[in-house]
């Protein structure tokens, strides 16, 4: 057990000085961190005060009793489990303590090695528990170690900086444009870290309303709003020691940008409608596609804040900017839908695939993604070919010409628009020519040399060549 545990806190409130201490030494054995109380009115203060795992009290106390005790940790943190105490002769009363919501309960002279049993198992199903609130929401399809695809420099570049950061408590941004799988190197980032076994919880800022934000981040108190019926539990509370990811950071309001910004620094919150800071334990990994230094510069996102959350920068380069990923891709998502409508093997053809590597993908990854899934529907007799992806020419020249900065000085919009001219009409020379390069660069009237420079400068190598 020893290792498993190091990060849980127990209250332990009994009033026999000497059963205190021995409690108190076999638990810190164990890796526990262990808070004391000798009556009950003592320990409700302590669980105000300390952020408790677990509760393991006598029944039988002066001031207040074990039933006070109950109470009081069941309308604070209904998750908290309590674990009681009596004496041998008085089990009725431990069975009504559980019927109040206790996990369990122990009567004296007790076996040690049952106390730690008992005391891991109510800490697993408070664990179990918080997930299951999760899992009722939007996470449910988001289970499974993250799968990432890509064997490009900049992928492997990535790849490197995520094994570096993950086992520290670093903060991370993660920048990138829509599409290219943000959520995904996060996952990545806390599946390879030392948090690993505890909740994972992705917030998308721009997609909740900003007046419900704050609600879903740290929760509130009954009574709190018009709603408030009863307490609840905000993400940042059931991700205790995990990981939570705030996606789209660049869109949450200023005020809550400071709230996170105490997160950061104290690792502690405060519940819509309450008064007590509560303490946490997370880790931040934040993203967005947006400019967020000029967000600062015009005070719509915290200068500081940024800061603390740039401390590790990872940027996700768009697909275009890494082809070598597209065929590496496609067939991920070839295999994953071809066995979801239970088709038998799919290759994609050589021109399907060409359509596939001139495309500039807008939408990066989710784009790619959801043309495949469209293709494997109409692909028949095991191929997908280019009428099934839906991709016409004329669309990828439109799309490429979008690319031209428009708003850039004149030798800039002549530059990049050259660069998507030239890059056409060599691979459609290379395609009528079946790959000769000595025939292409007569037909094109530039030297040898200059086509090859500039097949690599726009990644137009064929396969077999």
């Amino acid at each position: 057990m020893t290792g498993s545990n190091t990060m849980d806190t127990i209250l332990v409130i009994e009033d026999k000085e000497s059963m205190r201490a021995m409690l108190k030494q076999t638990l810190e054995g164990e890796g526990y961190q262990v808070i004391t109380a000798q009556d009950g009115a003592e320990g409700i203060r302590r669980l105000a005060d300390e952020r408790i795992g677990l509760v393991l009290t006598d029944l039988k106390l002066p001031k207040k009793d074990g039933f006070d005790v109950l109470r009081a940790v069941k309308e604070d943190s209904p998750l908290l489990p309590v674990i009681v105490m009596t004496a041998f002769g008085t089990i009725e009363t431990a069975v009504k303590a559980v019927k109040q919501g206790a996990y369990d309960f122990l009567t004296k002279p007790f076996d040690t090695g049952h106390l730690l049993v008992l005391i891991k198992r109510a800490l697993d199903a408070t664990r179990i528990a918080s997930e299951n609130i999760l899992l009722k929401e939007e996470f449910a399809d988001k289970l499974g170690l993250p799968k990432i695809i890509g064997k490009s420099a900049p992928m492997q570049e990535i790849t490197t900086k995520m094994q570096k950061v993950a086992p520290t408590n670093a903060t991370v941004m993660i920048r990138g444009e829509s599409g290219t799988g943000k959520e995904l190197f996060a996952r990545a980032i806390h599946y390879l870290s030392n948090r690993k076994d505890a909740p994972f919880i992705a917030i998308n800022s721009a997609a909740i309303p900003r007046e419900l934000l704050e609600s879903e981040l740290c929760g509130y108190e009954k009574g709190s709003h018009s709603q408030a019926l009863a307490r609840k539990l905000g993400k940042l509370e059931l991700a205790d020691k995990g990981t939570v990811f705030l996606d789209e950071i660049g869109d949450m309001d200023l005020a809550l940008q400071a709230k996170i910004l105490r997160v950061i620094q104290e690792q502690v919150i405060e519940r819509v409608g309450g008064d007590k800071p509560i303490k946490i334990d997370v880790r931040i990994v934040a993203a967005t596609n947006k400019d967020i230094e000029q967000a600062v510069q015009e005070k719509l996102f915290r200068e500081d804040l940024f800061y603390r959350l740039n401390v590790f920068p990872i940027t996700i380069p768009p697909l275009r900017e890494r082809r070598d990923d597209i065929p590496p891709l496609a067939q991920h998502f070839l295999n994953k839908y071809s066995a979801e409508v239970r088709k038998g093997p799919i290759t994609i053809a050589d021109e399907a695939m060409d359509i596939l590597m001139k495309s500039p993908w807008k939408g990066n990854v989710r784009e790619l993604e959801n043309v495949i899934e469209r293709a494997v529907i109409y692909a028949e007799g095991g191929v997908v070919r280019s009428q099934d992806l839906g991709i016409s020419e004329a669309s990828i020249i439109n799309a490429l010409a979008e690319h031209v900065p428009m708003d850039g000085p004149l030798q800039e919009v002549a530059a990049a628009a050259t660069r998507i001219a030239e890059s056409r009409r060599i691979r459609q020379v290379l395609k009528q020519t079946g790959g000769n390069k000595t025939r292409a660069a007569e037909i094109l009237q530039v030297s040898y040399k200059t086509l090859l420079t500039k097949i690599k400068e726009y990644q137009l190598e064929e396969k077999g060549e």
